[in-house]
């Protein structure tokens, strides 16, 4: 069986590009397609196959400019020609479910998310934008809905990531999407020796959505102590709370000291709405617990009074609520519950639900 892999761009190594390991795992002589690739940002295991990039990839400043260039992304997908394929998996987050399989060729996309900026954060992006992207971003974007749902019928089969997602696809293409968690590293995490200091934690892209505002005023405001682990952070917020100390940023960190950081943590607070969100999945690995708002993939991630808890409004007092309610009344010591816990998402586990669904196709 001939496999091609379709996957929106190749600039990072974030949780679609781990799928896209994991699928190369499985798939060990498939190809892959993709509108851009930045071989410095991705790993071995993904630059040593047959890639094959879509025009996007010549246009000036591609890899840091991609997601300007969206609007071109759908017509440049015709190009590439896959009738030789008898697998098609798309890998969806930007354009990429739009290819042309040969008649006979099977199309399972994995939808990671609708593309955000089309649909449910339209609004936040808007806002978030200068004056000429607005103006393009308000000519293009009924166009792009429009493809978008018609390139949905090219798919024969969607899954996705969480059921929170699964009910954004049949929303906005009527398509039922079965739900394949992870694959979520959580080995290199199982192990670490949890040793709880006098901080919390906040992990990940300093991105509005996130919302690491939530979890930085909750802590100056209670005179909590508070890491702020990830990129993104302006020199003016560092400068804003350098002196409080009480918020550190740390910038990007590496594996290790993501294990570190884990292991001394009191809690991972997770203020955002995410799609599942690979961060908790990471920290309850390591035995963390997570005090994460409620909703989005935070619902399927965090076992409520077992590896975690909630709040329910996206503010800070909320989030304080559930921080006193967390010291006061509940302890997390039993690590086998978070281990147990973790094996959903696992990378194994992700491999198994994918070849059952492939395996489904041949029985229909």
């Amino acid at each position: 069986m001939k496999v091609a892999i379709v996957h929106y761009w190749l600039v990072n190594l974030r949780g679609g590009e781990k799928m896209l390991e994991s699928l190369l795992e499985m798939f060990p002589d498939a190809d892959i397609y993709t509108h851009v690739l930045d071989e410095q940002k991705v790993s071995s295991l993904i630059k040593d196959r047959k890639v094959f990039t879509s025009k996007i990839n010549r246009l000036p400043f591609a890899k840091k400019l991609y997601q300007a260039y969206m609007p071109l992304m759908p017509k440049a997908l015709i190009d590439f020609d896959l009738q030789g394929y008898d697998l098609v998996i798309s890998s969806e987050s930007g354009p990429a479910k739009g290819v042309i399989p040969n008649p006979n060729a099977y199309h399972l996309c994995y939808c990671h998310s609708p593309m955000r900026y089309l649909w449910d954060m339209y609004h936040s992006y808007i806002k978030e934008t200068n004056f000429i992207v607005r103006f393009f971003m308000k000519k293009l974007t009924p166009s792009l809905r429009v493809w978008d749902i018609t390139s949905s019928n090219l798919v024969d089969r969607f899954v996705t990531n969480s059921n929170y997602i699964a009910k954004r696809i049949k929303r906005y293409y009527n398509r039922e999407a079965e739900v394949v968690y992870g694959p979520a590293p959580i080995e290199q995490y199982l192990n670490v020796i949890r040793k709880p200091l006098d901080y919390y934690l906040f992990f990940g892209q300093l991105t509005g959505y996130k919302r690491a505002d939530i979890a930085i005023n909750a802590c100056v405001k209670t005179g909590r102590k508070l890491i702020v682990a990830g990129g993104g952070a302006t020199k003016k917020e560092i400068k804003k709370y350098a002196n409080n100390g009480l918020i550190k940023f740390m910038g990007r960190v590496s594996n290790e000291e993501a294990c570190s950081l884990f292991a001394g943590a009191k809690a991972l607070l997770f203020p955002g709405i995410e799609d599942l969100g690979l961060v908790p999945i990471e920290a309850q690995a390591a035995g963390c617990p997570v005090i994460a708002y409620r909703d989005g993939g935070a619902l399927e991630t965090v076992k409520e009074n077992i590896t975690g808890l909630f709040f329910s409004e996206q503010t800070p007092e909320s989030l304080i609520s559930a921080m006193d309610y967390f010291e006061k009344e509940l302890k997390f010591h039993n690590r086998e519950v978070f281990s147990e816990h973790v094996k959903q998402f696992s990378k194994d586990a992700f491999i198994e639900r994918i070849k059952r669904v492939l395996n489904e196709r041949k029985r229909v």
